[in-house]
């Protein structure tokens, strides 16, 4: 399908009362539980929409319920062309209600989910949700740079808006025993995840962050520099701590990819198994939108795609170390221009 065909085909799919009658009717949910969602280019957006509106969840996500999705989403990455038709139609079957624009959508919902998945969009599409005041979930990457993660931290403070992002893969319950300290002191980890490439992004910020998210929720702040191998099947990136700690993380391409890892302990020695769903991400989401308070913050998500860039530059000299505040020094200075 050319760019021209799958527009109108997309437009025809939210375009007329015909369609909104169509979609199924959700209860009347409760004003500053309603939850929009910018985005449906990503299995993201329907997997949350199914768990957040599920009638058997109960108070499990204190009330919140997904009523309106505004598609684009990418109108440029292949992926989101296949994905943004289909999910479309999807969605209404959950009760949600399809909007033309960015703008009807903020004028339904309390709380908005930002879904898209061309993270080059998100300082935009961020940009829109500020200025309406509403409190804002964006999934990974926060950006498809670490310029312009400083500026949507920048506009959040600036209109006083709350801000959380992450991957899922933090979430994970053998992740949160071990940050609980039952295992004594972390050592060090070892993690992987697929790593999957887009063109349009560095290449670690379109999938590899998962793994780098599972790093860092093991490892805290404090990484220095990152040293990157990459070749057509996998990347190998070792990362050295400012205490001595070694992290690592494995990039899959090829054969049988999954989520998973080690994490090194005074008192054990740690699997941490696999992903299992999303809902332990969609309490910490729901939380936050009560609170108001970021689980991850601001400094830790900027050090996190710091890593991510260092890695890229470590890829374009041949493996050599390279060092985060390098990074954030450069990202800085680009950004003040």
């Amino acid at each position: 399908m050319n760019r021209k065909v799958f527009l109108r085909t997309a437009l025809a799919l939210f375009a007329g009362s015909k369609v909104f009658a169509e979609r199924t009717a959700l209860p009347a949910v409760e004003k500053g539980k309603r939850v929009g969602i910018i985005g449906l280019d990503t299995s993201h957006s329907i997997a949350f929409t199914r768990l957040l509106n599920n009638a058997a969840a109960g108070d499990t996500y204190d009330g919140y319920k997904v009523v309106a999705a505004y598609p684009f989403g990418s109108r440029e990455l292949a992926l989101s062309q296949k994905r943004i038709p289909l999910y479309t139609e999807e969605i209404k079957t959950l009760g949600v209600q399809v909007t033309t624009g960015i703008q009807e959508l903020l004028r339904l919902v309390d709380v908005v989910l930002l879904e898209t998945n061309d993270g080059r969009l998100h300082k935009e599409q961020a940009l829109e949700v500020f200025r309406a005041g509403k409190p804002v979930f964006i999934d990974k990457p926060i950006a498809a740079s670490l310029k312009d993660t400083l500026a949507i931290f920048a506009a959040a403070e600036k209109y006083n808006i709350p801000l959380f992002s992450s991957s899922a893969l933090r979430y994970l319950q053998p992740v949160q025993e071990i940050q609980t300290g039952r295992y004594g002191k972390i050592t060090g980890a070892d993690v992987f995840s697929p790593a999957f490439l887009e063109p349009t992004h560095p290449d670690l910020f379109w999938y590899g962050i998962h793994g780098v998210e599972m790093l860092y929720a093991l490892m805290g702040m404090g990484c220095i520099s990152v040293q990157r191998h990459f070749t057509t099947d996998s990347d190998f990136v070792t990362a050295t701590w400012k205490d001595g700690r070694i992290g690592t993380f494995r990039g899959l391409r090829a054969g049988k990819t999954d989520f998973g890892g080690t994490c090194y302990c005074e008192k054990n020695i740690v699997s941490l198994g696999t992903f299992t769903g999303y809902e332990a991400l969609l309490q910490q989401v729901t939380a936050f939108f009560n609170s108001g308070k970021s689980p991850v913050a601001k400094e830790e998500t900027l050090e996190l795609i710091a890593f991510l860039e260092a890695a890229e530059k470590s890829k374009q000299t041949g493996g050599k170390p390279v060092r985060l505040g390098t990074m954030m020094t450069r990202a800085k200075t680009a950004y003040k221009k």
